[in-house]
């Protein structure tokens, strides 16, 4: 994603600090989110800074500066200009790490993705806060698509006055100025290899032969190379465009402004000490300027400008053009140090970040390399690009059909699966606790004579034993279709009047023979709920099934699951209740539940039958890990534990409590999308899918977890085209087999890799296996057309 970051350095200086605001956004859109903080005072940071400028300026390199006196009698070594650069990158971070400023530091940790783009503007008034070298923020180094430029605080958009052109080049106008005692020819040599350019050199010119130009014709970037200094009493910049002649921004004002007006994006100024050129420009509103912060050395002027426009002219973007360029100059600093100190962008924060597509209307064949002397063939020469994007549209349309006859959902739910089952653990639900009645308790009751898993006598003692700690509820996840035996009046008594305790009962299915199981008949209709699930025809539960409208002829008549009362109940006394939108959605909290449709992600033409949402499992090395409390930390109590006493306080007080049965003789269980060691689908007791159920509700009612969600029609079929189209290019591109198929190998990784982020970050399923056929199909189908094209 595409960041915008504006850090604001407002009224301050070095001996009171400054005041910070940070703005976070997008690109495109208005920021949505701004704080403040403050840098606190430090005169030493300046001194620190001037001490390594006095050293570095007073180095013996061949540069092109003119008129910048020499301050100090003895002539620093590289390794002492070199070490104190270092002394001023730890100082820089302490300041930087200061505690009023970490606000700014923990915000930008906090939105900001290691994948994202960024752009920084520093915007500030103070003309020694931008001459310090801001990439070296430790902050910044983190993120690999970052980079930060300066702003002005005052700027606006200029209103253009193109005029119609049908060239489709590059306009550039590259100024050659005084070259006394360095090699800008070198410069004249990288430019002639930029492919699709217009250029036209002007070697030390006079002042009219320049403003003519600026003025006759239409330039999209304007480029200096020679000489340059900054006067810094007036804050003004000058080049060098001759032996004998040397101007000021201000003096060319008019020309620039005019060439600003038709179309200059980008000036470029490969010279010594161009703050202050950038400064000047900056009052003309030019979008984008490129300088030098100090003097630079002759042969890091070349390789930065080899480097930064072999880099530009790929098709990236200008910020992590000059990223890659100044940090491939480190190579360098073993003869001339601090070199990645030195470019610097300058932006104008109304005008968009340029690329190298934007400056002409068809896109060209760029080469990889300004080194290579025969372009690469493009698409154009191979596949027509029209012949890519219809084989796409249509491989996309015949997946999308294919996929809504439900063909591929077996395919798409193991991979659903498979991702659910990678996703990293999370911390149990301390607000459950699960009682389980196991084979040995089922035997223990045997003198009871039960009528079920549970006989009377136990579960009045249970009963009793666990409203002595006062839960929040209790759920009773076993049948009950007869009454209380007479001689336990008291748990009859207790099921009648108990506003905590809620039991089950199952719906009649006429269509699949199932009669239901009658309710408790003790029970009022408030304190049941269904204990039916959704499942799919391979007999996994990835659905929850929240409510229906029985059947009137149902034994059960509960409109709503056993999880869901056990959950309202719950968030009742949190102040939470269950609410509807508008168009009949339910709404907890903040949380809007959307229902699924028949065609619902990886879901085609399933029975969405009742009120179902997606089953976000809560992510554990088993499904069964969902609380945390119990005997010995164990997940759970058994029913004899709970009985002999085992129980305690913390484990029952305000959580939910919910009993069933493990034992397999009574078949309780469900097939979960995680598997056993031995590869084969989970099975676990229906208690502990009715705990993974309850613990989805207060997850995201209560501490904002999403559900799980899908994309519409629109945006899957976009996102399956998109990777269609990528296999077309593939093909279009790369000419020989192993490249092609090691681009495959990263792409299907890649989209592996993408749906598994969209999944653990944002909760969404994203379809993976119908991009995936798209990928692959559409790149068979280009390769086939190539072979048979060139065959004839």
């Amino acid at each position: 994603m595409d960041k915008l970051i504006i850090l604001k350095l407002g009224e301050g200086n070095f001996e009171q600090g400054f005041t910070v605001t940070l703005q976070i956004g997008d690109e495109n859109v208005r920021p949505t989110v701004e704080i403040t903080g403050e840098l606190p005072p430090n005169p030493e940071i300046l001194r620190d800074y001037h001490r390594w400028q006095s050293i570095y300026r007073n180095l013996k390199l061949p540069s092109r500066p003119i008129g910048l006196p020499k301050e100090l009698n003895q002539v620093p070594s590289l390794e002492y200009c070199q070490q104190v650069s270092e002394e001023f990158k730890v100082s820089f971070n302490t300041w930087l790490a200061s505690d009023s400023f970490r606000p700014i530091r923990e915000k930008l940790l906090e939105k900001l993705m290691l994948a994202d783009n960024i752009r920084m503007l520093l915007q500030t008034k103070d003309l020694r806060l931008q001459k310090f070298p801001w990439h070296l923020w430790d902050l910044l180094e983190r993120y690999p698509q970052a980079e930060i430029a300066l702003s002005a605080p005052a700027y606006e958009q200029v209103n253009l006055n193109r005029i119609a052109t049908t060239s489709d080049k590059v306009k550039i106008l590259a100024i050659l100025g005084n070259s006394q005692g360095i090699d800008t020819k070198a410069d004249q040599a990288l430019l002639n290899l930029l492919p699709n350019t217009d250029i036209t050199f002007l070697v030390e010119p006079q002042c009219l032969d320049l403003t003519d130009q600026l003025w006759e014709q239409n330039w999209q970037i304007l480029f200096f190379a020679g000489h340059s200094s900054t006067q810094e009493t007036n804050q003004t910049g000058k080049i060098y465009i001759n032996q004998t002649e040397s101007l000021t921004i201000s003096q060319l004002k008019y020309a620039l402004k005019k060439a600003v007006e038709r179309g200059l994006q980008l000036a470029i100024f490969n010279s010594c000490d161009g703050l202050g050129l950038a400064w000047e420009f900056a009052d003309l509103h030019i979008p984008q300027i490129i300088v030098m912060r100090e003097p630079v050395p002759d042969r890091v002027a070349q390789q930065f400008l080899k480097y930064f426009l072999s880099a530009f002219a790929r098709g990236g973007s200008l910020y992590l053009a000059v990223r890659e360029a100044r940090e491939r100059l480190q190579g360098l600093e073993n003869q001339f140090p601090c070199a990645t100190w030195l470019p610097v962008i300058f932006q104008n924060p109304a005008e968009m970040p340029l690329n190298w597509g934007k400056l002409f209307r068809n896109t060209p064949n760029l080469p990889t390399s300004l080194s290579q002397t025969t372009p690469v063939r493009g698409i154009t020469n191979r596949l027509g690009f029209s012949l890519i994007l219809l084989a796409s549209i249509i491989v996309t349309g015949i997946l999308i059909g294919i996929r809504y006859l439900g063909v591929l959902q077996p395919l798409e739910l193991s991979a659903f699966d498979q991702l659910l089952r990678l996703r990293p653990p999370e911390k149990p639900d301390s607000r459950l606790l699960i009682v389980t009645v196991t084979e040995e308790d089922v035997q223990a009751q045997k003198p009871e004579k039960p009528q079920g898993s549970l006989s009377d006598k136990s579960l009045a003692q249970l009963l009793e034993k666990l409203e002595a700690y006062q839960p929040q509820v209790i759920g009773l996840d076993i049948y009950r279709d007869y009454p209380v035996d007479k001689n336990y009046p008291a748990l009859a008594e207790r099921m009648r009047k108990s506003d905590r305790f809620v039991g089950v009962c199952q719906l009649s299915d006429s269509q699949a023979g199932k009669p239901g199981v009658k309710p408790p008949p003790e029970l009022s209709s408030q304190n049941l709920g269904f204990s039916d699930i959704a499942v799919d025809s391979d007999n996994v539960v990835r659905r929850h099934l929240l409510a229906l409208t029985p059947s009137p002829s149902s034994a059960c008549t509960a409109p709503y699951a056993l999880s869901v009362q056990l959950a309202l109940h719950y968030l009742y006394t949190k102040g939470i209740q269950l609410q509807f939108t508008s168009d009949g959605a339910w709404q907890l909290g903040k949380v809007t539940f959307k229902p699924i449709e028949a065609h619902t992600g990886g879901y085609q033409g399933v029975d969405a039958f009742g009120h179902q949402i997606l089953l976000n499992y809560r992510s554990s090395p088993s499904p069964e890990a969902i609380p945390s409390v119990g005997f010995a930390n164990a997940p759970s109590m058994t029913l004899q534990q709970v009985l002999t006493g085992k129980l305690n306080a913390n484990a029952v007080k305000d959580k939910i409590v919910i009993i069933g049965t493990t034992a397999e003789t009574f078949r309780d269980y469900s097939l979960t999308p995680y598997t056993t060691p031995q590869g084969k689908l989970q099975a676990i007791p229906g208690v502990f899918l009715q705990a993974q159920m309850i613990s989805q509700l207060l997850s995201a009612a209560l501490d904002g977890k999403p559900l799980l969600w899908t994309w519409p029609l629109w945006g899957e079929v976009i996102w399956v085209w998109g990777w269609s189209f990528l296999g077309g290019l593939f093909t279009a591109y790369l000419h020989r087999f192993i490249y092609l198929s090691l681009a495959g190998g990263i792409a299907i990784i890649s989209l592996y890799v993408s749906c598994f982020i969209f999944l653990i970050v944002y909760s969404c399923w994203v379809p993976l296996i119908p991009a995936m056929l798209a990928l692959v199909v559409n790149s068979l189908i280009a390769t086939t057309y190539l072979n048979i094209k060139f065959k004839n």
